[in-house]
């Protein structure tokens, strides 16, 4: 099923029912950098997965493994698409990314997946995908 980007910004804990909410509210969350009120979404044994390979276990890991790659990011949530596969919901956010790198240089239209898999309404796991290192290919040749 797949549905535009929520809007609204929601309290924390009203969201169960409501997936792509919850995750667009958790993005939101992170973009904002209300670091502790976005993990109070996450599962305790949450796994957030990165392009590469490289796994976190919250978002003060995630914030620290970033460092270095851009000044900062943010997403242009364009829609989302929700599914179910017994006690877990999926809920895939396709966008694209934009920014600043690290010289200073915007950026723009960068395509990202995320995928997340919910239970009991909180985050298991989130799968980012996005052409973010091949956009730092073409920009720097040398890489």
């Amino acid at each position: 099923m797949a549905s535009e980007r929520p809007s609204g910004d929601l309290p924390d804990g009203t969201l169960a029912g409501e997936p792509a909410r919850l995750v667009d509210h958790y993005l939101q969350l992170c973009e904002d950098r209300e670091l502790d009120r976005a993990g109070r979404l996450l599962a305790p044994e949450v796994r957030i997965v990165f392009p590469g390979g490289r796994v976190y276990r919250n978002l003060d890991e995630l914030v620290a493994g970033a460092t270095g790659t851009y000044r900062w990011v943010r997403k242009h949530r364009d829609r989302y698409l929700v599914g179910t596969d017994g006690d877990a919901v999926s809920v895939v956010s396709l966008g694209r990314l934009y920014g600043q790198w690290p010289d200073g240089a915007g950026f723009d239209d960068i395509r990202y997946a995320d995928v997340f898999v919910l239970r009991n309404g909180l985050i298991v796991e989130q799968h980012v995908y996005n052409d973010l290192a091949d956009t730092v290919a073409r920009r720097d040749p040398s890489r």
